[in-house]
């Protein structure tokens, strides 16, 4: 990160507040996407949603050993783990989960993200996007990478990736994380088709119009109608108008059996509080325990799944609808080594992401003396209101 973060005192005071709600959360934490078919022999779980931390990885609250794992692209590719940071969204199929200690070994990590493209236009006032004609929500929970201009209005013109969750209620992307990806070769959408035109050739996804002349009807997806879900690799030219498309895939994340599985995302279908999809994976809550009740429980509303997956269908046991402050509330997690500590500024970085520590930091099995450069932490926090910078409510020393 840019060194003008440091100055940022205003912000880290917004997310002290916050931090302050998220206390007793972060003292109690147990410290513990893409496409394919997810069948794997071995794998007991599957867990999808956003990394909120490192250490190895966590997802939903569940820290995955990762030494071992297959990492793939929404491709089924092979993937690198550093194309996964925090707010990357990923599926990873593992070994059961230990609900006692919050871990489980990863077997196989898949990344994938929703849109890359130009930003159009920027509201820093609502902040939201405008990228290939869909609008990007940005919440306090949302990773900004560190690289990205400071001023949100600089982003106009450039090219970002954004991993998002789609809100079927609103027709905009709420995301998890927004980087740079000026060296693309191609442009993508993930969405759902509406206005399909047979003799133009074209389709919208939200607010983009786009060509499918050049690919035969063979090499379309089944079922490739209005309301399909599609990904959408384009060209990154724009011909008299509509947005070219290279290839045209399914959208719909195929998911095989397994005994366990969590799930954190969007409804983005939804027929009764008792059948509904989410990220567009079919869910049957039939005998589910509604933890908050179903009030709230409707298209677009961000919900916590549990339970099994059966002939791609999630077989719910636990079903929480979330609220607004969940996301912060969780807040991040990191574990790794400190390196470049300014305790002037009380700032370090850690795993590549800057940490401020405050006053009110609490510290565990140490404190401040031992906090120095290749010291081995553990820190619990939130993201300042420029969504850079991690403001630390508990680091703890490990060995």
């Amino acid at each position: 990160m840019d060194d003008n973060t440091i100055d940022r005192r205003s912000g880290w005071a917004r997310a002290g507040a916050m931090a302050a709600l998220a206390i007793a959360a972060l003292v109690a934490a147990c410290g513990g996407g893409g496409g394919g078919d997810g069948t794997s022999a071995q794998a007991a779980a599957f867990t999808t949603g956003p990394v909120t931390g490192f250490g190895s990885i966590i997802v939903n609250g569940v820290r995955f050993d990762d030494s071992s794992a297959e990492v793939e692209d929404e491709d089924g590719g092979a993937g690198r783990k550093g194309h996964i940071k925090l707010g990357t969204m990923v599926e990873v199929e593992s070994q059961k989960v230990d609900d006692a200690t919050g871990r489980a070994k990863a077997l196989r990590i898949r990344y994938g993200s929703e849109i890359v493209g130009p930003v159009a236009s920027v509201d820093a006032a609502t902040s939201t996007l405008v990228v290939l004609g869909q609008t990007v929500d940005l919440l306090p929970s949302t990773v900004l990478d560190d690289s990205l201009p400071t001023d949100l209005n600089a982003l106009v013109d450039s090219v970002v990736e954004v991993h998002a969750l789609f809100d079927a209620a609103t027709g905009r992307y709420v995301a998890t994380r927004v980087e740079p990806e000026a060296d693309a070769d191609f442009f993508k959408l993930r969405g759902r088709v509406a206005q399909l035109d047979p003799t133009t050739r074209t389709f919208r996804i939200g607010d983009a119009v786009i060509s499918y002349a050049s690919i035969a009807d063979a090499d379309l997806p089944a079922a490739f109608a209005d309301g399909a879900i599609v990904r959408v690799r384009l060209a990154k030219a724009q011909v008299a108008g509509p947005w070219v498309a290279v290839t045209i895939r399914s959208g719909l994340r195929k998911v095989g059996d397994h005994a366990e599985a969590r799930l954190r995302g969007t409804v983005s279908d939804f027929t009764s509080t008792t059948v509904f999809s989410v990220n567009g994976l079919p869910v049957d809550a039939s005998g589910a325990e509604f933890e908050r009740g179903t009030t709230g429980l409707e298209l677009g509303a961000r919900v916590e799944v549990l339970g099994r997956v059966v002939d791609g269908t999630l077989v719910a046991s636990r079903v929480k609808v979330l609220r607004g402050d969940d996301d912060e509330v969780r807040g991040v997690e990191l574990h790794g080594t400190v390196g470049s500590l300014d305790r002037e500024a009380g700032t370090f970085v850690l795993r590549d992401l800057k940490v401020h520590y405050g006053e009110g930091v609490i510290f565990k099995d140490g404190d401040l003396a031992k906090l120095v450069d290749g010291a081995q932490v553990e820190v619990k926090g939130v993201l300042s209101a420029d969504r850079t910078t991690l403001v630390a409510v508990v680091i703890e020393f490990e060995s």
